[in-house]
């Protein structure tokens, strides 16, 4: 697959059917083109913010229009914890950099 990037996609849809939601995840859990690593959701708003390992951007969209999921927002994105930050931050980013996989 290459390089891989991380996404945020952001889909807000008030009243969703849990089983549609969860027919649609079954869908995801198929794509070989990305990968699919976890979902947050607020199921009173209905708003769902999933993270994603893609090539691109343009990826994650032909994947969820030919699924026919609609979504908000795609945001590449980075992860950062408490103990990363300060001096620890730079070694962390070039380890990044020449990972094969990111999202460990």
């Amino acid at each position: 697959m290459g390089k891989l990037k991380k996404y945020m996609m952001v889909h807000n849809t008030p009243g969703a059917d849990c089983q549609e939601v969860q027919a649609n995840w079954r869908k995801l859990a198929k794509v070989e083109t990305a990968t699919w690593i976890k979902t947050y959701f607020n199921e009173n708003k209905g708003v769902r913010y999933c993270i994603w390992l893609a090539p691109g951007e343009e990826e994650l969209k032909n994947i969820f229009t030919e699924i026919g999921i609609s979504w908000d927002s795609i945001t590449p994105v980075e992860e950062t914890v408490p103990d990363l930050w300060g001096e620890k931050w730079d070694e962390h980013l070039q380890k990044d950099a020449v990972a094969d996989n990111l999202g460990n």
